[in-house]
Formats: structure tokens, C-alpha cells, sequence
């Protein structure tokens, strides 16, 4: 049985803070300014995280490595589970010509840049980080907007940018999911808690995407479309993280919005018509400059009917399986084979003498988002027409696509499961926790800067979202404020990440120029990260702790 010290290093806990701060500042670095792959940044990073276990903290390397393996599973599922099957449902649609369809669909909406912006890249944007996440929103994103006429940098920074309110309920809240599992904290009320923050920011992310298209003029002329997916956007995601379903909240957000502005430009459109270049045909890495016969041929030939409805098909059994999985009796049967086990020869007693629950281990196969999503993928492919050695080789192409990022998202939940098994993440806790009060201001900036170098939400979650708990306990604040800001931060820190930054270059044929995207999007970051460090220190006080659950 391992029992966590706090204070290790020469009983300071100063000085032990800086050595257990070394996994993450040798992740930061070496992603950060050395800019290696990710995948051996946190398989470098993890191995330092165990070294500081045994050698500064005296944990036993069994218990060390076991640490590390439960967080690498943890990793795989649910996690990458969910990730897996939702892309193999995207790579179908592309390989059947659905997600073409599905592109077109949005010329017809509105021919005008600036709504085409918040259509694509906010409300649909938001799909996609619904169902997938991880930097697919961003690179599907950014090449329909080139397709729609917008030049590379600008079709960047846009995908960039829209790529924020949604981030923290992405993946079928897989970033809520994992902050429950390292915070042992529900998921639901994480969740609830995200719904008041987030919201608030959706609201205003449509006007800036407008602004970036066309400056002042754009917001001048096109204010009304953008508030109005902006407040729905963010009442869906308010309600549904509230009140129906923490996975869902995304899905239903994304698709509300784009219902209500559609039906806004039924009755009206902006005094001027923003046009662009004419669409292009779409390649890898960039995009031609004249469009293919076959590209012309289907614009002068709109899609039948029926190929646009299987199009959205998936979308739509994606929800249904959702919807029906929530309904109690259905929930019940999926619920039935749960089973929460002991991690294997892991035991651990925390610094006040409590047996940890870290080593439990939830195993959850009927009813966890990765299986409903492979449910949904198999009725995707029935709808989509697509065999089953088809479908097969689609999903084989979706792990080899994924190779690299299944590695890092398993390291760095390994690394995330041995600081915190081993103490360290309660070490910086406690140290940070000197604060006092204003640490509430700092809570989201953590985020932030979790997610800037890891990329991920979800990430950052697995990394800071023990140690929040951790300073709120000692700084006299809500465990649940100070976690749930962690993720709220986080989703300002993806937009300037060096894997999405690269992820978006490479998409808009600018590799290389990664620099010149950082330069127009850290603005923004830092001006909503500033906004939502002001909201958690204004819910942390009586002005606005009403909205903690």
C-alpha cells in the first residue's frame, strides 16, 4: 500500500512543486519549443512522470507502472473508443460522396461568405467536434470553406476560431467524461456546470467570425444572423447540458442553430451580398484554382433529394441511438453489465489516510458513447449503402489514420493517472492553493494553457483537473466551479496549439506558415480567455454563485 507525501523534497513543498511540475514542463517544452511529435513528447513526458514517482516521491515502480497502464487504458476507453467510431462514421461519408452532398447543401443556404462562416465553420463546426473532435473540425472545416471561395488564411483562422464553444462537449463530452473520471466528480453535474460558461461565450464567437471575415462592415450588416446562432447556439447548449444529456449537448446545439438561422434567412438577408471567389474543387493540402467538369456538373445539377437525406442520415441515427439510449428502461438494460473492478495490484492511500479511488476502474460496454457510436456507424453504413467489406476497410483506415494519436492519448492519460496516483498533481494543488480567492481568476488560464500544448480538451482535463480540485479544497472554492473552468479555459487554448495550428495549415495547403495563422488567432484566444477568467472569479464570489449548481 502506497501512501502519498506532499512534500517530499526537503519537506518543502515549494521545492517539491518544481519537481513534480517537471512531466508537464518536459511536455510543454518539447511540444512547445522543441515542437517534436506529439506521440514521443508524451511517451518522453509519461516516462518522467514515473522517474519523479519513484525517485522523489518513493512510490514503488510496480505501483508506478500500474498507475500508468490504468491511465493508458483509461485512455483507450472510453476515450479513443469514441473517437475510433465516430470518424470511421465520417471516412464512410467521404468515401461514399455523401459529405460532398452534405457540402452543397450549405451553397444553398446562403451565397454570402459571412453567413457561410457561421454556418459552416460555427454551427456545423460544431457538429463534427460533436461526433469526433480531436482536430477534425478544424481541417473538414477549413477545406469546405476554400471549396466556398475563402482564401487559405482566412479559411484557417476561421475554422480556428469557431472551433471554441463547442470544444469542452465534444466527442460526446468525452473532455466532461474524462474531468469526472481524474476529479471522481459526476459527469452530469460537470457537465451543468460547463453549461453556465460556455454559453456565454458561443454568443459572441459568430460575431468575431464575421468580424475576421469582413471586418466591421460584415458585423454592421450581418449582426443579427450572427446573434441570432450565437443565443441559439448557446440556449441549446445551456438547456441540453442542464436538463437531457451531457453527450448530446453539441449535437443538439449545433443543430438548433443552424435551424434557426436557416429560418431566419427566410425572412431576411443582409443588405449586401459578401461574395468570394468562385467555389473551388477541393485537393489535399489546398485547392485548385478551377473547378473540375464533374465539380460544375453536380453545382448545375443540384443532388436529388433522397442522396442529400442519406447524407444526413448519419447525423440523425447518431441522435436517435443517443436519444433512445437515454430513455430509462433502454438505459437500464445498457446499464445492467456495468461493473466497477479494482485496478490490479494497485492500491493507494491518500496524503490524509483515506484509501484512494483512483484505482477503480469502470468498465461500461453496452452503454458507453464509443459502443452507441459504433451502433450508429453500423446503421450508417446500411443507410449509406456500404458493404460490409467496405465498411471494414474504412475502419481499418480510421486506426491507421489514428495510429499516432492513440499513442499520445494514451500517454498522456498514463501521465495524467501517475502524477496523480503518486501525489504530485496534489502537491501543485496545495502550492497553487496560496492563491487564495483569486486562484479563480487563474483557474481557467490553467486550462488554457493545458489544452495550447496538448491540443486537447480533453487532455488538459486529464492533466490539471486533479490538481484544481486539489487548490479549490485549499483555497476555500468550489471543486466543481474550479474544475469545470479548467475545461472552459481549455477551449480557448486549441485554437493556438501547435498540433491544431499544423492540422490547419496543412489543410489549407500552408505548411510551413503555421506562424502566420498563430499570429492572427492568439488575439482572440487571449480576449476570450480573459472574458472567462472574469466569469469564473465572478461565479466564485456572491455576484454571480448563483450559477453553481
Amino acid at each position: 500500500m502506497y501512501r502519498q507525501v506532499l512534500d517530499p523534497v526537503a519537506h518543502s513543498l515549494a521545492w517539491s512543486s518544481l519537481v513534480s511540475a517537471l512531466p508537464l514542463l518536459t511536455l510543454f517544452v518539447l511540444l512547445g519549443l522543441v515542437r517534436m511529435r506529439a506521440w514521443l513528447a508524451s511517451v518522453i513526458a509519461l516516462a518522467v512522470s514515473v522517474v519523479v514517482a519513484i525517485w522523489a516521491y518513493g512510490m514503488p515502480t510496480g505501483q508506478a507502472l500500474l498507475a500508468g497502464s490504468e491511465g493508458a487504458v483509461f485512455g483507450f476507453f472510453p476515450i479513443l473508443w469514441i473517437v475510433i467510431n465516430a470518424i470511421w462514421i465520417y471516412t464512410m461519408t467521404v468515401e461514399t460522396g455523401h459529405f460532398d452532398v452534405l457540402r452543397r447543401t450549405f451553397t444553398q443556404v446562403s451565397d454570402d461568405q459571412r453567413i457561410q462562416a457561421i454556418i459552416i465553420a460555427f454551427s456545423f463546426g460544431a457538429l463534427l467536434e460533436a461526433l469526433a473532435g480531436f482536430g477534425t473540425p478544424v481541417a473538414i472545416t477549413s477545406v469546405m470553406l476554400i471549396a466556398m471561395g475563402f482564401k487559405p488564411l482566412k479559411a484557417a483562422v476561421v475554422a480556428l476560431v469557431a472551433n471554441t464553444a463547442p470544444v469542452a462537449f465534444g466527442a460526446m463530452a468525452i473532455p466532461i467524461i474524462t474531468l469526472g473520471g481524474v476529479t471522481h466528480m459526476s459527469s452530469d453535474t460537470l457537465g451543468a456546470m460547463v453549461g453556465h460558461q460556455t454559453p456565454i461565450l458561443a454568443v459572441f464567437v459568430p460575431l468575431v467570425l464575421v468580424f475576421i471575415v469582413d471586418g466591421r462592415r460584415g458585423v454592421a450588416q450581418t449582426w443579427v444572423a450572427a446573434m441570432t446562432a450565437g443565443v441559439a447556439f448557446g440556449l441549446a447548449q445551456w438547456i441540453t447540458s442542464n436538463h437531457l444529456s451531457v453527450p448530446l449537448t453539441d449535437i443538439v446545439a449545433s443543430l438548433f442553430s443552424v435551424v434557426v438561422l436557416v429560418a431566419l434567412l427566410r425572412v431576411w438577408q443582409p443588405g449586401e451580398t459578401l461574395g468570394g471567389p468562385e467555389p473551388r474543387t477541393v485537393v489535399a493540402g489546398g485547392a485548385a484554382d478551377e473547378p473540375t467538369p464533374e465539380f460544375a456538373g453536380r453545382v448545375a445539377r443540384p443532388d436529388a433529394r433522397a442522396e442529400v437525406v442519406r447524407a444526413w442520415a448519419p447525423y440523425a441515427i447518431i441522435i436517435a441511438v443517443f436519444v433512445l439510449a437515454q430513455i430509462n428502461p433502454i438505459k437500464g438494460w445498457l446499464d445492467e453489465p456495468t461493473r466497477t473492478v479494482n485496478w490490479p495490484g494497485l492500491h493507494i492511500t491518500g496524503a490524509s489516510g483515506k484509501v484512494s479511488t483512483l484505482p477503480q476502474f469502470k468498465i461500461n460496454w453496452l452503454n458507453a458513447a464509443g459502443t452507441l457510436l459504433l451502433i450508429s456507424g453500423v446503421l450508417s453504413a446500411i443507410a449509406l449503402k456500404v458493404g460490409v467489406v467496405r465498411a471494414l476497410r474504412a475502419y481499418r483506415a480510421t486506426l491507421v489514420q489514428l495510429r499516432w494519436a492513440i499513442v499520445t492519448v494514451m500517454a498522456v492519460l498514463g501521465l495524467a493517472y501517475v502524477m496523480n496516483a503518486s501525489g504530485q498533481t496534489i502537491t501543485l494543488g496545495t502550492w497553487m492553493a496560496g492563491a487564495g480567492g483569486f486562484f479563480a481568476f487563474l483557474s481557467p488560464v490553467l486550462g488554457w494553457l493545458g489544452t495550447a500544448v496538448t491540443g486537447s480538451d480533453t487532455s488538459s482535463n486529464s492533466l490539471f483537473g486533479a490538481l484544481q480540485v486539489a487548490a479549490a479544497g485549499k483555497a476555500n472554492l468550489s471543486p466543481l466551479l474550479m474544475a469545470a473552468s479548467n475545461s472552459s479555459g481549455g477551449v480557448l487554448g486549441k485554437m493556438v496549439s501547435p498540433q491544431n495550428l499544423a492540422i490547419a495549415a496543412a489543410a489549407v495547403g500552408m505548411d510551413g506558415k503555421e506562424g502566420d495563422i498563430f499570429r492572427r488567432v492568439i488575439l482572440w484566444s487571449l480576449v476570450f480567455l480573459a472574458g472567462m477568467c472574469v466569469l469564473a472569479l465572478l461565479q466564485s464570489v456572491a455576484v454571480l454563485s448563483w450559477m453553481v449548481p
